[in-house]
């Protein structure tokens, strides 16, 4: 990558950048010297940013245009991650989710190009495609999402590409679900799950099974977004990548768990009603970009288990601030 290239990208915007993958982010786009705005609701708290000059902290909520439109002015790139993310947390609240994941979505995408940015990278997710038998799920198969906040993130995707242009070039990736440390922990998703019940209660009670749910470690989906703000435009403009680890049934993912945790740990399973199962390929962003996972789930499991023996979190098992579901609850979020 030329120097001369990544000169041209200074000023960084991400939405949601105080959220589990968000701090993750923007604490790597700070060491790489970039001038980074977050704006965020803040809801699971700010303390884990240390005053830096490359930092700028905004609570605020992406529904506010006013706020759009004096936030994204002299920004070379946004990235948005902010959303009321994943199936349970919007079944929550729908109209809220609506609101946040899909209403707010295209006056930001406008603003973000009638103040000139030049790069908007959009986080979907690969729940969009729903449930394919295909062995490789690529990019250009047709979607069919499943739950309301899929189908918004799916309605999202054409939004974007819809104001694409030569000086406003979108991208859209659409993750597997994150897994590993995080400076804003979720302990309600996966992975994440299975390692702090294994950690905690020496036992993993698994729904189902066979369904398979692809991850991707945090250091992973940190590394995509670097290499999407670094690329030549040409390479990713009005591109859909997946990007995910191996894909693994729920099982598989416990057992991988157990083998980090100890082998005390018990393994039960139970019947489950969910259908969900998701798997992908992420050969295209590997021929386009070069991009590879590097990371896996036993990395992430390390990485927890690590966490746990230092006391990073208080009360993980039960404290709200490390569950989406019941923090929205406690602050009533409309």
């Amino acid at each position: 990558m030329s120097i001369k290239r990544l000169k041209k990208i200074k000023n960084i915007l991400v939405t949601g950048g105080a959220g589990y993958v968000g701090s993750m982010l923007t604490a790597e786009l700070i060491k790489k010297k970039y001038n980074v705005t977050v704006v965020d609701l803040m809801m699971y708290g700010r303390d884990y940013f240390k005053k830096n000059k490359y930092l700028r902290l905004v609570r605020g909520d992406i529904r506010n245009k006013r706020l759009l439109k004096k936030i994204t002015k002299n920004q070379d790139v946004v990235i948005h991650l902010a959303c009321i993310s994943n199936d349970p947390s919007f079944e929550l609240n729908p109209r809220l989710g609506k609101s946040i994941n899909l209403d707010a979505f295209e006056p930001l995408v406008k603003i973000s190009k009638n103040n000139k940015v030049k790069r908007f990278i959009y986080a979907s997710s690969s729940s969009v495609y729903g449930i394919k038998k295909v062995k490789n799920v690529i990019e250009e198969m047709k979607l069919n999402p499943l739950t309301d906040y899929s189908k918004y993130k799916a309605k999202c995707e054409k939004i974007l590409n819809k104001h694409g242009s030569d000086d406003f070039v979108v991208t859209t990736i659409r993750p597997a679900t994150v897994c590993g440390y995080g400076l804003r922990q979720r302990l309600d998703v996966v992975v994440n799950i299975l390692s702090n019940l294994a950690y905690h209660n020496r036992k993993i009670t698994v729904f189902g099974g066979s369904q398979l749910r692809p991850n991707i470690h945090m250091k992973d989906m940190v590394n995509v977004y670097l290499k999407l703000i670094e690329a030549p435009k040409e390479k990713i403009n009005y591109q859909i990548f997946n990007v995910g680890g191996k894909n693994q049934t729920v099982s598989e993912l416990a057992r991988d768990v157990k083998k980090i945790m100890g082998k005390d740990v018990k393994i039960i399973k139970m019947t489950s009603n969910d259908k969900r199962s998701y798997h992908i390929s992420s050969e295209k962003i590997f021929k386009v970009l070069k991009f590879k996972t590097k990371y896996t789930v036993k990395n992430a499991a390390k990485d927890l288990k690590n966490a746990f023996k230092k006391n990073y979190f208080k009360n993980p098992l039960k404290n709200k601030k490390y569950f989406n579901i019941k923090t929205m609850q406690a602050i009533k979020l409309k």
